[in-house]
């Protein structure tokens, strides 16, 4: 009978202590955020229940389990099957812990911060943080469990002792993933390009959509995804709109004919962007900025308050501006001559010398 009932009693208490502890706390965290419903960390800190619950419990079996007395001769393995299960429930925890403190943090700053470009800095240096505790904690918890296991305790104690060594070793092995990695950090830290920023890669225009520690997605205007390297991003050249102002000028080109009346199509440029809710009124012009034998090039100007009303701006430009010359200067288009050439007859004869005139001779002998 002492048998049966000292295992029951054992998985009984740890069970009802562990639902208990995992009640209070969980019932403590949500009086406090009640109390302060301006600071998500108590909610976020509440998402730990279940790695703390397997932590706890694991715990209280591994240190009770000799009370049992059951699993004669297998004592070894259950212990190192429960230590294996209690190390991976604490790196969970510390994993959601820290996430937890993070994204507080950061949702703390995004709330009271008035500058936009600088939550998204934060944003994403908030992720990088986040992944590289993550894979910190995940590398240690891995070398502890070898380290339970003896035929895997050399890997696991060189996997903390000899980190040097093995960081060397893998900068030889994987140099390009490495490479991607501190990119990303410089990426995060140096405020290159921002969770949000408009970007242009490759002629591709759009938005950065995601940022890792290798890779970087760019959300284009037409809904494409287009993932590239971090590194990229440290040895190109590329384009970013939204670096310090996301304010911008746009220019429109028009080739017309040069009979077209400038002053006209000035005003009327003027109008169309009093008309239009894209332009942000800082700036604008149309000047004549080149000239052909058979048209001339007009560039009209406007300034908006971010990339995607530029565009905007500029299509309803080109369109109101054809438009408008169409129907009240149609001779301001341009026009490609087809009339056929002159003929020969109708040609006048290049090569013969012009003869003197009657007016340019004078009297011959003998006139009076």
């Amino acid at each position: 009978m002492e048998t049966v009932l000292r295992p029951v009693i054992v998985a009984g208490s740890t069970i009802v202590i562990t639902l208990a502890v995992s009640w209070t706390a969980d019932r403590t965290l949500r009086r406090i955020g009640a109390r302060r419903p301006d600071s998500p960390l108590w909610h976020l800190l509440r998402r730990c229940r279940w790695p703390l619950r397997i932590a706890l419990c694991v715990g209280l079996l591994l240190a009770s389990y000799g009370a049992a007395h059951i699993g004669h001769g297998h004592e070894t393995g259950i212990n190192r099957v429960l230590a294996l299960v209690l190390i991976g429930a604490l790196a969970w925890l510390a994993m959601r812990v820290a996430t937890a403190v993070v994204e507080s943090s950061y949702a703390r700053y995004a709330a009271t911060s008035q500058d936009p470009a600088r939550v998204r800095r934060v944003r994403t240096q908030v992720t990088v943080i986040q992944r590289v505790v993550t894979a910190a904690v995940a590398v240690v918890a891995a070398a502890v469990m070898l380290m339970q296991i003896p035929a895997m305790q050399a890997v696991g104690t060189s996997v903390l002792a000899s980190a040097g060594v093995i960081a060397a070793v893998a900068g030889i092995a994987a140099q390009s993933t490495l490479g991607n990695l501190f990119a990303g950090l410089q990426i995060a830290f140096g405020d290159m390009v921002r969770l949000g920023d408009t970007v242009v890669v490759e002629g591709e225009w759009g938005t950065v959509e995601e940022i890792t520690l290798t890779y970087l997605v760019v959300n284009t205007w037409d809904e494409r995804r287009i993932t590239m390297p971090v590194s990229y991003f440290t040895s190109h050249p590329f384009q970013n709109w939204s670096r310090g102002s996301a304010q911008m000028t746009g220019t429109v080109f028009l080739h017309l004919d040069h009979a077209t009346p400038i002053d006209l199509l000035r005003d009327q440029l003027h109008n169309v962007l009093k008309e239009s809710e894209a332009w942000d009124g800082r700036a604008w012009s149309l000047v004549v900025t080149d000239t052909t034998p058979s048209t001339i090039q007009v560039r009209a100007l406007a300034t908006a308050k971010d990339s995607a009303d530029i565009w905007t701006l500029r299509c309803t430009i080109r369109e109101r501006l054809i438009d408008w010359l169409r129907r009240e200067h149609p001779y301001s288009l341009p026009r490609i001559n087809t009339a056929p050439a002159p003929g020969l007859a109708a040609a006048p004869d290049r090569g013969a010398a012009p003869g003197p005139t009657p007016d340019d001779v004078g009297p011959g002998p003998g006139a009076p």
